[in-house]
């Protein structure tokens, strides 16, 4: 039970530290900028690919895509 408390608790600590981290802040713009040129591009590759790395970097997929978040 203690990794599902430490999971909800990292979940919650995330959400809460968005604008307090530089490090995530930039993480985020990054995917923003690259995500405008896939969608510029209507490039579905670029876009799943920013999917699994905002995944993996623990970043909620609204957090990087504008008001289209269709992919």
């Amino acid at each position: 039970m203690s990794f599902i408390d430490d999971a909800a608790a990292s979940a919650s600590a995330t959400t809460s530290s968005e604008g307090s981290d530089p490090r995530r802040a930039t993480l985020v713009a990054s995917l923003r900028a690259r995500y405008a040129i896939a969608e510029q591009r209507q490039d579905a590759d670029a876009k799943r690919a920013l999917f699994k790395e905002a995944v993996y970097l623990g970043i909620r997929p609204d957090a990087y895509q504008g008001s289209s978040s269709a992919a």
